[in-house]
């Protein structure tokens, strides 16, 4: 019994208090339900935010590729991602704008906006993915030593995707250099990642084919063995 009017008691004893501070206690449960509301309200906006983005981004690519060339249509991608810089949307269309113009051959700008999503989004997932587009701007500029050390770069993102591109392209200058024990490895590397990828299969041709161009060790020659 007494335990059952052990919360009434107390309440009785608190209430004076109440009674006291009734102004601040109001005062208090209001900010803290207009900190709910307007937390709920910016959760809300960047929501709807966020899918405006997506929509948007969804129709630049389903657009009819005859109505603009690729570098419109990058230019398209690339407003995107400036009204929206904090969405995933708009996140993903700076990455495709870049990656829209490397396909369209201005290998030059791809890569400042390739530099520029890692400047922007270092933490980003697809960060690995725009390190392999700066090396691959640079490789197609005919710029091999700094491909060459931008491709090292990408390797350092956890992206195994953009690993395996990255030390498959690496084999590539390796083998245009003449440096075909270092490109022979890097391609068996490419070849154990995925066995069952294309990148993979193609590696092990390359790697196959660079095997049969190492020379071969000179033979020894048999110890001449003393006649008694």
């Amino acid at each position: 019994m007494e335990l059952q009017d052990a919360p009434a008691t107390y309440l009785f004893k608190l209430w004076p208090w109440i009674e006291t501070n009734k102004i601040r206690i109001i005062s208090g449960a209001g900010m803290i339900l207009a900190g709910v509301g307007l937390f709920s309200f910016y959760s809300w906006q960047r929501q709807q935010k966020e899918i405006t983005a997506g929509n948007e981004f969804t129709q630049i690519m389903v657009s009819d590729p005859r109505t603009m060339t690729s570098v419109q249509q990058a230019s398209l991608y690339l407003k995107l991602a400036r009204d929206n810089p904090n969405t995933s949307a708009g996140q993903r269309a700076l990455l495709q704008s870049a990656t829209t113009l490397f396909d369209a051959g201005q290998y030059a700008d791809a890569q400042n906006q390739f530099q520029q999503f890692i400047q922007q989004h270092p933490d980003n997932a697809l960060a690995g993915q725009a390190a392999l587009g700066i090396a691959a701007s640079l490789d197609a500029q005919g710029k091999t030593d700094l491909a060459s050390a931008a491709y090292q770069r990408a390797l350092n993102y956890s992206d195994p995707i953009a690993a395996t591109y990255a030390k498959y392209s690496l084999a590539q200058i390796d083998e245009r250099q003449g440096k075909l024990a270092d490109a022979m490895s890097l391609y068996e590397d490419v070849a154990r990642s995925n066995p069952n990828n294309a990148l993979a299969s193609e590696a092990g041709m390359h790697a196959m084919e660079l095997r049969t161009k190492q020379p071969r060790p000179a033979p020894t020659a048999a110890p001449l063995i003393p006649k008694p």
